[in-house]
């Protein structure tokens, strides 16, 4: 048997998230680092800075795959060229960091996960 959840009922089911205009900003800048200097991230990582970049609203999941990003990637913030001044800036680590929202993205993901497993 299947059951049809009403809309109201879906989105409370499975609620979606509304990228803050920082991390829009941060995609954005990414994505024209990108292209610049034809360096950093993945095809995956460009579909998510093109969502974050126009704010599509993202499903919990996805909030937990860019945690999962952040928390592997963490080490790339050690490599030269990461900050600006350095060398070689924007690094490949660095344009790929900030496709994914960057450190606005990393605490707004963040937030959003631990809000959730405080609901548990």
């Amino acid at each position: 048997m299947r059951v049809h959840l009403c809309s109201a009922c879906e989105r409370r089911a499975n609620p979606s998230y509304r990228p803050p205009a920082a991390v829009a900003r941060v995609a954005r800048r990414a994505l024209e680092l990108r292209r610049r200097y034809r360096r950093g991230g993945t095809e995956v990582g460009v579909a998510r800075a093109r969502d974050l970049a126009n704010r599509r609203p993202l499903r919990l999941e996805t909030l937990q795959r860019m945690h999962s990003y952040f928390r592997r990637h963490e080490v790339d913030r050690l490599a030269y060229g990461f900050y600006a001044g350095e060398d070689d800036y924007p690094s490949a680590g660095r344009i790929a960091w900030d496709l994914w929202g960057g450190d606005a993205g990393r605490e707004w993901a963040a937030r959003l996960i631990d809000r959730d497993h405080a609901r548990e």
